[in-house]
């Protein structure tokens, strides 16, 4: 215990779900800390990781409430590091990547608390990437957009038109806004028969995906579950390829 300081923030990123995706510093810091807040995203797997001896606090944001339990976030934070405790705010993929891991960090440094990022595996790459959706692809896409799928931030309209020409799109927290961004970017001219993936629950035993067309998904005939990884562009066809020359590999 002695090489980790107390009355700290460390802002973990806990990866796309798979304990074994974790870097070798974040489990370090999940088995050492006192305390523990961490959101709806982060596996049971990796929370099983815990000292057992630690403090769990859920701090899972539901529709209507955001600024009310990052309210509560924020407090509890400066409160625990305060008093001296090592804490850890764990969020799913990586902490900077659409947590509010930076409005985070930066409350804490007004508060005079010391913080540490620990960067994790964005789900946005990792998880297409495991399911056979390489974001960039030679020939194919020269490169990818990370996007949230809130249609609105900051009380300002999501500009859809200038994502439209971007080769591969990943969306995440888009899939109850699928219908909507869909039909956005085939209005802003990107192809209704473009290939689309959603991938749930990635890099877990509970994986699954789901191809369809952009068309399919503006139409609201494409069922997906929350949580799922939303990429729109050719690459997705490569996975068929991955898949026909696994399929070879097996057979021969």
């Amino acid at each position: 215990m002695n090489s980790v300081s107390r009355g700290k923030v460390w802002l973990v990123g806990a990866g796309p779900g798979d304990p074994d995706l974790l870097t070798v510093k974040a489990l370090r810091l999940i088995q050492q800390a006192e305390v523990i807040l961490h959101d709806r995203l982060v596996s049971d797997a990796i929370l099983g990781l815990a000292n057992p001896e630690a403090e769990m606090l859920y701090a899972g944001k539901t529709q209507g409430q955001q600024e009310e339990v990052q309210e509560f976030i924020f407090r509890m934070l400066i409160d625990y590091a305060k008093s001296g405790k090592r804490v850890v705010r764990l969020k799913g993929g990586d902490p900077l990547v659409f947590g509010r891991g930076a409005e985070e960090w930066e409350r804490m440094l007004e508060a005079g608390v010391e913080v540490e990022v620990v960067p994790g595996i964005s789900s946005s790459v990792a998880v297409p990437g495991i399911a056979g959706v390489p974001v960039t692809y030679r020939g194919v896409a020269d490169g990818f957009a990370v996007i949230t799928g809130h249609l609105r931030h900051e009380g300002q309209e999501v500009d859809w038109g200038k994502y439209a020409r971007v080769d591969t799109l990943v969306i995440l927290m888009g899939v109850a806004t699928r219908v909507a961004i869909a039909s956005e970017l085939i209005r802003h001219g990107r192809p209704a028969a473009q290939p689309v993936a959603f991938v749930e629950r990635g890099s877990t035993e509970r994986e699954r995906v789901v191809v369809a067309t952009l068309g399919e998904v503006a139409a609201g005939i494409v069922e997906v579950a929350n949580p799922a990884v939303f990429v729109a562009g050719e690459v997705v066809r490569v996975r068929e390829k991955l898949l026909a020359a696994a399929t070879q590999a097996i057979l021969a």
